[in-house]
Parts: C-alpha cells; sequence; structure tokens
C-alpha cells in the first residue's frame, strides 16, 4: 500500500501540497511513483503563472509519461534543480523530493484538495 503522509494536502490527480503561508510546495505522491514505475525525467515550469488542474510540470518513467497538474493557482517560484538532475529521487521518497514552490494567489482553492484520509480513499 503506497505511503500517504497526514498533514500534507492532496490532488486528484496525485499531487501533493504543504502549505507554509502563501507558498505551496508541491511533489507526486507516493501512489503516483509506484503507477509509474522507474522515474526517469522531471520538469517543473519556473516562473510560470499556473492555474489550479492545469500543467504545470511533467514526470517520465521507463513506461509512461504524465503532466504534472498545479494543485493550486499562482506563480512558480522555484523548482528543485536537484530533481530535475536526479529523477530516481522521486521514487526513492517522493514526499521528501518536491518538484516545485508556487506562490498562491487564492488560498482559498485548498478546500478543493483532500486531506490524508480523502486521497486515501480514491488510491484503493
Amino acid at each position: 500500500m503506497s505511503k500517504i503522509l497526514e498533514g500534507l494536502l492532496y490532488s486528484e490527480t496525485h499531487e501533493w501540497v504543504k502549505v507554509e503561508g502563501n507558498i505551496a510546495t508541491v511533489g507526486v505522491s507516493d501512489y503516483a511513483q509506484e503507477s509509474l514505475g522507474s522515474v526517469v525525467y522531471v520538469e517543473g515550469f519556473q516562473d510560470a503563472d499556473v492555474a489550479q488542474g492545469e500543467e504545470c510540470g511533467a514526470i517520465e518513467s521507463v513506461k509512461a509519461a504524465s503532466d504534472i497538474m498545479a494543485p493550486v493557482s499562482g506563480k512558480v517560484i522555484e523548482v528543485n534543480n536537484e530533481v530535475l538532475d536526479n529523477p530516481e529521487l522521486i521514487n526513492n521518497d517522493p514526499y521528501a523530493n518536491w518538484i516545485l514552490k508556487i506562490e498562491m494567489s487564492d488560498e482559498a482553492e485548498l478546500n478543493n484538495l483532500l486531506d490524508a484520509t480523502k486521497y486515501q480513499s480514491i488510491c484503493k
């Protein structure tokens, strides 16, 4: 069973969000990395303005490619170059290895995300 951390928010497209002030740190969930298999490529859109539910990056494995969807709207203020250079870090620990940080433009959108319990129910 996939690891799901309490205290984070999750999107139905399997991104996790850690909120600190108006900054949302975003990564992909353990469920997502397990489904993908060996991750070989990660991209985050540096300095992009993104809208909730729209593409903000990409992740590829040996068997599949997937868009990373913005769990919140705002501006991408930072991408994790360590993960972009070493995408296999996502498989090692998807929660320790975030992909991008978004300065949120509408914190009310956090209400559209799932807590750990609700997210677990869609991963079954």
